[in-house]
């Protein structure tokens, strides 16, 4: 019988899959435990529609992310911090001071999507990979004062 898996079903496949497997094992443990549904000519074209739909939603929002990414490159931010006369930051710079500095700007991002290798703990230019989707990374120059 062949099924459509609703869920990601451990050694049958992943969520959407067409599998054939025996007709006891679909009635009895997939489609009692809402793993998955009998694959007939209708479930199939709504599976079809809906992963068109997942597709281009996923094409529209890197498309998004790449205009972002154009916006960020090669842009530099300002952040003023407590400063020691050694010129080392009080505490470090994080995520979050990086994306309210972003915001100051009119980009909105969230933190999770900046990555720093290391925490900023001086003064000066340091520069900061902004990750707004999968493939798709850019360069922010942030500049780092003493208040």
């Amino acid at each position: 019988m062949k099924v459509i898996l609703i869920k990601d079903v451990k050694a049958q496949g992943k969520k959407g899959d067409v599998i054939n497997v025996s007709d006891g094992y679909a009635r009895n443990y997939l489609f009692k435990n809402d793993l998955a549904i009998e694959a007939t000519s209708v479930n199939l074209n709504s599976l079809k529609i809906s992963k068109e739909a997942a597709d281009h939603r996923k094409s529209v929002e890197k498309a998004e992310a790449e205009e972002l990414a154009k916006k960020i490159n090669g842009m530099t931010v300002t952040i003023g911090m407590k400063v020691s006369e050694t010129g080392k930051i009080f505490g470090a710079l994080n995520t979050q001071a990086i994306a309210d500095a972003l915001e100051k700007e009119g980009i909105s991002l969230d933190k999770k999507k900046i990555v720093l290798p290391e925490p900023i703990k001086t003064i000066g230019l340091h520069t900061v990979t902004i990750k707004p989707y999968a493939e798709v990374s850019a360069k922010l120059k942030v500049q780092v004062v003493g208040e």
